[in-house]
């Protein structure tokens, strides 16, 4: 059977972007994506095999899908990631494979991802202050550090770094955090809060406008308009004088539902056809029970068609309880 249906969900957006978890487990605990003490993972014969996770992403590529983003969790901590990596880099169709990382296993793994085919990454970093850091995180800050140093040294280009804003957490670093970026030469891009899961983090009481962040750093910088190659949501803007362009995701203040292109696929095999509903479609029990190809790429177009129009942050914003590290990143 020919599949020459565009894959476009029921308001005309082409899904073109798949964000892939491979692990929901993750060596952090940052306290607004899990909750403290949390330990509750699946069980690894519930998480999608590379054959599997293969399987799946050539079906996407065929129906037009071009981007990858290995996720997590932390998708370091997946055995033999980098492997999965190569795997999916020479399939039909995908023309962008990228991770995103907190940078703490990035030092031993930068060259082989780099040579397995991911061409970008990003890193979670909220902060440089190593006691913040460990505060927010319960990791060490030595080893993102060494981690984007080994991630420059090997070849990546761009590499982003991904910044949530809280208010009376890390919002007297954003200047910092700018200055950083423009010597080593990475991107830069502040993310505001949402309220993922019951982990005890006030999203509210931690909430930051970006339009107030870029207001404030436009009072530092000269800032440009300014444009990046990518698949992802962020509306840059350029440091005048520099090559740093600095990303504003703004899921509360100024949602981008309308352009939205991506879905996701947990570790456990769901697609979540967006981050703020729960609508989902399990593929694991087709890809075990024996589904054909072709079965499988209408089980994909049965899925996106269950995309909703947009998220509901703002008016139900304790609708969504699973944590972000179960959802993939």
């Amino acid at each position: 059977m020919t599949m020459s249906r565009s894959l476009k969900d029921p308001f005309g957006r082409e899904i073109e972007y798949l964000r892939l978890s491979v692990t929901d487990r993750c060596d952090l605990r940052c306290f607004y994506c899990m909750p403290k003490g949390f330990d509750d993972y699946q069980e690894s014969v519930d998480s999608l095999t590379f054959d599997e996770i293969e399987r799946v992403v050539a079906a996407f590529g065929e129906l037009g899908v071009k981007r990858i983003r290995l996720t997590g969790g932390e998708p370091l901590v997946r055995k033999d990631v980098t492997q999965l990596a190569g795997r999916l880099a020479k399939l039909n169709g995908i023309e962008d494979l990228s991770l995103s990382t907190n940078a703490t296993r990035l030092s031993k793994h930068a060259d082989e991802l780099h040579n397995a085919g991911v061409s970008r990454i990003n890193v979670s970093l909220d902060t440089l202050d190593p006691h913040r850091f460990r505060e927010i995180t319960g990791g060490k800050l030595e080893k993102v550090i060494n981690g984007l140093m080994a991630a420059k040294e090997a070849g990546f280009f761009p590499i982003k770094i991904n910044m949530v804003a809280m208010k009376g957490v890390n919002d007297d670093e954003f200047e910092q955090m700018v200055e950083f970026c423009i010597e080593h030469d990475f991107t830069l891009r502040f993310i505001e809060t949402m309220p993922m899961g019951a982990t005890g983090f006030g999203a509210k009481d931690h909430y930051l406008d970006l339009l107030s962040v870029e207001r404030r750093l436009g009072e530092r910088f000269e800032l440009l308009p300014g444009v990046m190659p990518g698949g992802g949501p962020a509306r840059y803007v350029q440091v005048s004088g520099t090559d740093l362009r600095i990303g504003f995701i703004t899921p509360i203040s100024q949602h981008f539902c309308e352009s939205c292109n991506r879905i996701r696929l947990s570790a456990d095999g769901n697609l979540y056809l967006c981050l703020g509903q729960d609508h989902s479609y399990a593929l694991r029990p087709l890809l075990r029970g024996g589904i054909s190809d072709d079965g499988l790429k209408e089980a994909i177009f049965e899925a996106i068609a269950l995309k909703p129009e947009r998220h509901e942050f703002n008016e139900k914003p304790n609708q969504v309880v699973r944590f972000m590290s179960m959802t993939g990143g």
